[in-house]
């Protein structure tokens, strides 16, 4: 019975630790449906500039720069898994509500170079930030950030320092720590997590109109994550509602999301005149 138990124990141990070391393989997928491009804005009758930024410690991003009908831009950071060619019905959804869209693959995704990191990825938010309000010369006030899933603790730790003129946070988690001790709860993942994520505490920081996007079925992210970080948010703030499974709600529940995403936009401030 002894040997039993040594042998549960050992077994457990190892588990933790391939838990400890693997996290940000478990986290960050890349190479998940492949890392090359499938399809481009062209594919779907929409014009799209190639964009390639460097990153302050020298990594090279790819993104496409999706001009729209008004002034106001969407920053798009997408999920962990795939790349920007798998995001373009979202992309369609936002030119046809008139906004230009930029989206960036994260370091390691797509085209980009380098290899995902929580620190990496938020340099990559930064650059992508820099290129809009420098290279491109947009104002910050004429910027929305958008952020899904994953991204969305990207997209509001950016919010929480460069004031945009909107933060959109959909089906995200309120942190690594949290979700990840949901999905294992028979490990010790608070305590094993290195990596952080944490929207529920970077919201708390933005001074900006926020939309909280969550769908009540999602199967992945239970719907309480979004309630949490609707909470935390400052005012003010908007939850919409959806129904439809983690990945396909936007799509499952459009026009109820469309309308959503049209009513915060009419609901903020215009975009600056020039």
């Amino acid at each position: 019975m002894l040997k039993f138990v040594l042998v549960i124990a050992v077994c457990y141990a190892l588990l933790v630790a391939v838990v400890y070391l693997m996290q940000s393989r478990m986290l960050y997928l890349p190479d998940m449906a492949g890392r090359d491009l499938l399809m481009t804005p062209a594919d779907v009758d929409i014009d799209y500039e190639d964009v390639s930024i460097e990153t302050a410690d020298g990594v090279r991003l790819h993104g496409w720069f999706v001009p729209g009908g008004s002034p106001r831009t969407l920053l798009f950071f997408h999920g962990n898994a795939g790349n920007i060619s798998h995001r373009l019905d979202s992309i369609r959804q936002f030119h046809e509500l008139g906004l230009s869209v930029f989206i960036i693959d994260y370091r390691g995704y797509g085209q980009s170079s380098g290899k995902p990191t929580e620190p990496g990825l938020y340099r990559d938010a930064d650059a992508a930030w820099h290129y809009l309000t420098e290279t491109r010369g947009l104002l910050a006030s004429d910027i929305v950030l958008f952020g899904r899933s994953l991204g969305a603790s990207v997209a509001t730790r950016l919010a929480a320092k460069a004031q945009p003129a909107g933060l959109i946070v959909e089906s995200s988690f309120t942190s690594v720590p949290d979700v990840a001790q949901e999905i294992y709860p028979w490990l010790p993942a608070r305590w094993l997590s290195r990596l952080r994520h944490a929207t529920r505490d970077y919201i708390q920081d933005v001074k900006c109109p926020v939309l909280v996007v969550h769908s009540r079925d999602d199967e992945i992210i239970p719907f309480h994550h979004g309630e949490a970080i609707f909470a935390a948010a400052p005012e003010p703030r908007t939850l919409l509602e959806l129904h439809g499974s983690h990945n396909e709600a936007f799509l499952e529940d459009e026009p109820v999301y469309v309308e959503g995403l049209r009513a915060f936009l009419l609901s903020l401030s215009p975009p600056a005149l020039r």
